[in-house]
C-alpha cells in the first residue's frame, strides 16, 4: 500500500542497529566537555579558581575584575575543543530549555583585525529578547528586557561546539522569569533551616545540601512511525488509537533483554552524557512496551535540575541519529503504563552525612527522626501545594492509573517506622526521667539501625514515599521540569525546619528543658497531628478515596482545580517568608500555567477534529461504499434473498454511519464549546471550561474512531496502528 503508515512500516523494518564503540572508560572520559574542578585547575588564575570556589560553596559574588579572568580561562579552555559560539543556557517559564548562540569571533570597527573575544561581561551578564517568553503578566511586550546571569554554582559545559554557560533568567524590574531563580533561593532557604536543626546534634555542621536522584522513564518509537501520527507529533500522545491485543499484561518487557537499537541508543547516549557530566547509571526497560528508563547517581539539586533539562535535549538529538523519537509524554499510549520522573530527595551535611539514613547510634537517630518526621509534617501541612507543583494537562493522564501514584497526596513510611512512630508517639510529655531518656534512646530510637533499605517497601501507588536513606517522589510527571517541585518541597521543607527550631527553642528557653526533651516533646506532637497523611494501602481503590475524604485530605484530579492551591494566602506567605518568591512572581506562574494547561487542551482539540475528519471519517466512508458496492453486486445475484446472506454487511454499513455521525457530530459540539471557552477573557474560568467542557468530548470522538479502526479493513487505514508503534523494534 502507498499510504504512509505502510511506507512509515517498510521504513522502520528495514532498520539496522547504528552500532556504537565505546569513546573509553567513562571514569576517563567523564566531564571532559566540563569546565569542572579539573579545567578550572589548569585555565584559571589561582585567585580566579579561589573566586570561583567561594561562590559555588559560600554564595559570595565575584567581582568584576576576577570575572574577566574567569571568561578568558573558560575560553582558552573552550577554543582547545574547537568550540566557536557560546550561548547563555537557560530555563524559562515554557519547561523548556533557552539558547540564544554568539561567535567568539568579533573584527575591528573597519572589519580587520579578526579576533577570538569572550570577557567577563559575557560571561556574567546577557540581555536576549525576552518579550516571548511567558511572564505571566510582570512585564508588557514593548518591556522586552530580560537578564540572564551566570550562576556559578552549575559548571559550564560544550554541547556540539557551543560553549553553554548555566544561567538565572530575571526581568528587568527583578522578578524570576526562569525556574531556575526560585530553586536556588528555596535551596539557600533549606540550607540555613536544616543548618539550624542540624546543629543540635553536631556543631560542626556548616552546611546542608538537598541532593537529587531523578527516574528519567520514556518511550521510544520509530521516527517514522511517529513520523505518520499527526498526533504524535503535535502534541506528543495518541490522541486516538485502539488498544493492541498484546500490551503490557505478559510482564515480558519490564526489565527483559533491551532491544538491539534501543541498546546501542543508549550506548551513544551515554557515552554523550558522559563527555558532559551526567552521572547516567541505571538503564532497562520498563513496563510497557518500547518504555525504557535510566537514572543518575545523586547529585546536589541544581546540578541534578540543570543535568535532567540536559539530558531531555541530549536525548532527542542523539534519537535522530539512531531513527528513533524519544516521547516524554506522562501519557502517550492509552493503556499502558504512563512515565513519570520520580525524584529522589535528600538531605546531606558538610560533614559527610546523609540526614535522612537511620545511623548506628541513638543520637544519630533522633537526628534522623527530627527530618524524617518534619519532612512528613511538611507535607501533611501543605499536601495541596505539593499536589499543585506536579500539576499539568499531561501529568493529568497519568496520575491514578498502571502504577502512577493518585492525585491524593500521601506518604508512605512502611510497617517498621509506622511502629517507630508509634512508640515515639507514647512518650509522655514534659521533661524525660534519665531513666525514661535512656529506655527511649534504646528501645525506640536504637532500634533504627536495624532497618534495611528493603524493610521499608516501595508502594508504587504512594505519591510521597519513604525507600530507606531518602523520600521519593513519584507523582512527578516525565515532562516537568524538577526544579518547580523541587523548589516547592526544599521551600515547605525549610519553613517547617525553621518553625520546629523556634518550637525547640522556646521549650528549651520558657520551660527550662533539655534540648533532647524538647526535641522528643515536638516530635511526639508532629507524629500526633500528622497522622491523616500517612497511608499504606492501595492509592487506586474507592476505599482510599473515601478515606482521604474523611480525613481531609485533597483530590484535586484536573490541573485547574489542582493549581488553585498556588496562589492561596497560604502559599504566598509561605514563598515571601522563606525568600523564595514575591507574589507576583507566584501569581504570574499560576497564570502561565493555566494559559499553557488551556493551550495544550486547545491543540489537542484541533488536531483532534482534524485527525478524526480528514483521516478517520474519509477510510470509513471509502470501506462503507466498497460494502455498499458488495451488497449491490448480492442484491442482483440472489434477488429477494440478498437481505438474509448480506445481513452483516448491512450491519456492518449501518454501524460504519452511526460512528461517522458520533465523531461528526461531537467534534461540532466540541468546536462550539471551545468557541465559548475562547470568550472567556479570566484565565482561570477559561481553563476551567476547557477542562470540563471541551476535554470530554475526546473521549467521545476518541470512541467511535476506535470502534470504526476495528471495522475498516486494515490495508485502508492510514493511522499507524498501537501494535505497529509498541512492538516495532
Amino acid at each position: 500500500m502507498a499510504t504512509l503508515r505502510f511506507q512509515a512500516l517498510q521504513s522502520a523494518s528495514g532498520r539496522k542497529p547504528v552500532i556504537v564503540e565505546e569513546l573509553d572508560r567513562k571514569s576517563k572520559i567523564f566531564g571532559s566537555n566540563v569546565f569542572n574542578d579539573k579545567a578550572m585547575r589548569l585555565f584559571l588564575t589561582g585567585e580566579a579558581y579561589k573566586a570561583v570556589q567561594s561562590a559555588v560553596q559560600h554564595g559570595t559574588k565575584i567581582d568584576r575584575k576576577i570575572a574577566e579572568h574567569i571568561a578568558m580561562g573558560m575560553k582558552e579552555w573552550a577554543l582547545s575543543k574547537n568550540v566557536t559560539h557560546y550561548t547563555h543556557w537557560f530555563q524559562p517559564l515554557t519547561g523548556t530549555t533557552a539558547e540564544k548562540h554568539d561567535a567568539f569571533f568579533e573584527t575591528s570597527m573597519d572589519g580587520s583585525d579578526p579576533v577570538e573575544k569572550f570577557g567577563g561581561t559575557q560571561l556574567v551578564q546577557q540581555e536576549p529578547d525576552a518579550s516571548s517568553f511567558p511572564n505571566g503578566g510582570i512585564r508588557n511586550t514593548f518591556e522586552a528586557r530580560g537578564y540572564t546571569a551566570w550562576d556559578p554554582t552549575s559548571p559550564a559545559f560544550i554541547f556540539g561546539t557551543t560553549l553553554c554557560i548555566p544561567t538565572v533568567f530575571v526581568s528587568y524590574t527583578g522578578e524570576a522569569l526562569d525556574n531556575k531563580t526560585p530553586l536556588l533561593r528555596a535551596l539557600t532557604a533549606i540550607d540555613a533551616a536544616a543548618t539550624d536543626v542540624a546543629k543540635y546534634f553536631d556543631k560542626n555542621v556548616k552546611k546542608i545540601t538537598p541532593t537529587l536522584g531523578w527516574e528519567q522513564e520514556y518511550f521510544l518509537v520509530d521516527a517514522a512511525l511517529a513520523s505518520s501520527r499527526p498526533d504524535l507529533m503535535a502534541t506528543g500522545r495518541t490522541l486516538l488509537g485502539h488498544t493492541s491485543a498484546k500490551g503490557q499484561q505478559l510482564d515480558d518487557h519490564y526489565f527483559g533483554s533491551i532491544p538491539t537499537r534501543v541498546l546501542q541508543y543508549m550506548r551513544d547516549l551515554e557515552n554523550q552524557c558522559m563527555l558532559l557530566g551526567i552521572p547516567v547509571k541505571t538503564r532497562h526497560n520498563e513496563v510497557a512496551p518500547n518504555q525504557f528508563e535510566l537514572a543518575p547517581i545523586f547529585e546536589e539539586t541544581n546540578l541534578a535540575v540543570d543535568h535532567n533539562s540536559l539530558l531531555m535535549d541530549v536525548m532527542q538529538k542523539v534519537a535522530e541519529r539512531h531513527d528513533f523519537k524519544v516521547l516524554f509524554h506522562e501519557k502517550p499510549f492509552k493503556g499502558v503504563n504512563g512515565s513519570g520522573k520520580h525524584n529522589n530527595w535528600s538531605l546531606a551535611t558538610d560533614t559527610g552525612i546523609n540526614l535522612l539514613s537511620p545511623g548506628k547510634t541513638p543520637m544519630s537517630n533522633l537526628q534522623f527522626l527530627t527530618f524524617f518526621i518534619n519532612t512528613i509534617k511538611a507535607v501533611h501541612d501543605n499536601e495541596e501545594l505539593v499536589r499543585a507543583s506536579i500539576a499539568s494537562a499531561s501529568n493529568d493522564h497519568r496520575l491514578g492509573a498502571n502504577e502512577a501514584p493518585p492525585a491524593i497526596i500521601s506518604v508512605f513510611i512502611g510497617q517498621q517506622l509506622t511502629k517507630v512512630l508509634e512508640e515515639l508517639e507514647g512518650v509522655s510529655k514534659g521533661k524525660l526521667s534519665p531513666e525514661e531518656k535512656t529506655d527511649l534512646k534504646l528501645n525506640v530510637v536504637g532500634k533504627i539501625p536495624d532497618l534495611l533499605l528493603d524493610n521499608t517497601d516501595r508502594n508504587r501507588t504512594s505519591p510521597f514515599a519513604f525507600t530507606g536513606n531518602k523520600f521519593e517522589f513519584r507523582a512527578v510527571g516525565s515532562t516537568a521540569n524538577c526544579a518547580v517541585s523541587m523548589t516547592t518541597l526544599n521551600t515547605i521543607v525549610a519553613k517547617q525546619l525553621k518553625d520546629f527550631k523556634a518550637e525547640v527553642d522556646a521549650l528549651i528557653e520558657k520551660k527550662d528543658m533539655k534540648k533532647d526533651d524538647a526535641i522528643f516533646n515536638v516530635l511526639r506532637e508532629y507524629i500526633k497531628g500528622t497522622k491523616a497523611i500517612l497511608f499504606e494501602g492501595d492509592g487506586y481503590s474507592e476505599a482510599w478515596e473515601k478515606e482521604a475524604k474523611k480525613r481531609g485530605l485533597s483530590n484535586h484530579k484536573t490541573t485547574p482545580e489542582a493549581l488553585k492551591a498556588k496562589v492561596s494566602k497560604k502559599a504566598i506567605a509561605l514563598f515571601e517568608e522563606m525568600g523564595v518568591m514575591n507574589h507576583i512572581e507566584v501569581e504570574s506562574r499560576y497564570e502561565i500555567e493555566l494559559e499553557e494547561y488551556t493551550k495544550k487542551i486547545q491543540i489537542e482539540g484541533r488536531v483532534l477534529g482534524d485527525i478524526a475528519r480528514n483521516h478517520v471519517v474519509p477510510t470509513a466512508i471509502k470501506y462503507q461504499n466498497t460494502l455498499i458496492d458488495n451488497v449491490r453486486g448480492l442484491k442482483e445475484i440472489f434477488g429477494k434473498d440478498f437481505e438474509v446472506i448480506a445481513k452483516e454487511q448491512i450491519k456492518m454499513i449501518k454501524d460504519i454511519s452511526g460512528h461517522i455521525e458520533g465523531i461528526n457530530s461531537k467534534i461540532d459540539a466540541m468546536i462550539e464549546a471551545r468557541k465559548k471557552a475562547n470568550l472567556l477573557t479570566d484565565a482561570e474560568k477559561q481553563a476551567a471550561a476547557y477542562c470540563n467542557e471541551v476535554k470530554p468530548f475526546f473521549e467521545e470522538i476518541r470512541y467511535h474512531s476506535d470502534k470504526l479502526e476495528l471495522l475498516v479493513d486494515d490495508e485502508m487505514w492510514t493511522l499507524t496502528k498501537y501494535r505497529e508503534l509498541l512492538f516495532t523494534k
